[in-house]
């Protein structure tokens, strides 16, 4: 008798995972179905869809939809084939996003691209990563939604008109990587000041010997990949970078000299410290944009005019197969 229990402990599981595939694939197709008619009664202007949460299945949406569609995904093999069969795509950091994360940044980087516009009605369908499942189907207005995507006040423009998009992808990325990763499995917190340079250099003075000085601008160009790095192991020391907006670093350890003018115009929430606030700062009395790395949280938060436009949380860790969750307070 004893000798069967394995034997039927394994059915029993191999049976339940089945059914939980049964499910999540009924889930899926529920959504895929839907999503076209969600996106007409709403007025949608775009159907986000992350990619990755497919684990490479086919996705069979109405032809109709796919001038609407734009594609999200963290990988470069996605984006060659979004590219391929000219659909539009996003890539987003490579990290393992909140279902939130993954709208946010997709949003802030539509808007950057000039894909996206305030006021534009999003349908997103999210999941998580290589799960086979689209699980959560979310609807926003671009600006509207506390926390999402606040309007950058005074301007018109998303980005400083001097900021290539593809400079503030890297910076994101970079960014977000720092966050949830770390440097050498310690937290670090990081500035980036990105735009407008010459007037945000003349708001700050070196705390530390530029270590960028000297370099050609093509050595110290954020958009090649073997500085990556280097930025990285210089995000630890005090102060921040200032870019130009082509990518070029002019300087990190600098102290930005700058405070709000007005508290009441360009207050921020509690609990934020002077990283936050210089970035809030510089941003609003330069033409610039700012991503923060808060060394306590692991979050990322990008500044324009004074304020904060999106905020990208630490995403959680996700545990390798096999492995069970620490007990809490272990």
């Amino acid at each position: 008798m004893d000798s069967h229990t394995p034997s039927s402990h394994t059915s029993r599981i191999g049976s339940d995972d089945r059914r939980s595939d049964d499910v999540s694939q009924r889930i899926t197709s529920v959504l895929i179905d839907h999503v076209q008619s969600i996106a007409e009664a709403c007025r949608a202007t775009a159907v986000f869809v992350y990619t990755d949460a497919l684990g490479g299945q086919p996705l069979n949406l109405p032809a109709e939809m796919e001038e609407k569609v734009i594609y999200i995904s963290r990988t470069v093999d996605e984006q060659r084939k979004s590219q391929k069969r000219g659909a539009r795509f996003l890539r987003v950091p490579d990290v393992n996003l909140t279902r939130m994360g993954q709208v946010r940044i997709a949003m802030f980087l539509g808007l950057s691209h000039g894909i996206l516009r305030q006021h534009d009605v999003i349908v997103c369908l999210v999941g998580v990563p290589a799960s086979g499942t689209l699980d959560t189907l979310m609807i926003t207005e671009v600006g509207q939604e506390a926390g999402v995507m606040a309007a950058a006040p005074s301007t018109d423009r998303y980005l400083p008109p001097d900021v290539a998009p593809e400079v503030v992808e890297r910076m994101i990325d970079i960014a977000v990587e720092l966050g949830a990763e770390g440097r050498e499995g310690k937290p670090v917190g990081a500035l980036f000041v990105i735009g407008d340079s010459e007037r945000v250099l003349s708001l700050s003075r070196q705390l530390i010997i530029n270590p960028f000085r000297g370099y050609t601008e093509s050595e110290r160009n954020v958009l090649d990949p073997h500085l990556e790095e280097t930025i990285k192991e210089l995000s630890s020391i005090d102060g921040a970078f200032i870019i130009r907006g082509d990518g070029v670093i002019e300087t990190c350890g600098a102290y930005l000299k700058t405070s709000l003018q007005s508290e009441d115009n360009y207050a921020l929430p509690r609990g934020l410290g002077a990283r936050h606030h210089a970035a809030a700062g510089v941003t609003a009395v330069t033409d610039a944009l700012a991503i923060a790395v808060s060394e306590s949280t692991g979050s990322v938060t990008i500044f324009r005019g004074g304020r904060i436009v999106t905020e990208i949380e630490k995403p959680r860790r996700q545990l390798r197969p096999g492995k069970e969750p620490r007990p809490t307070g272990s």
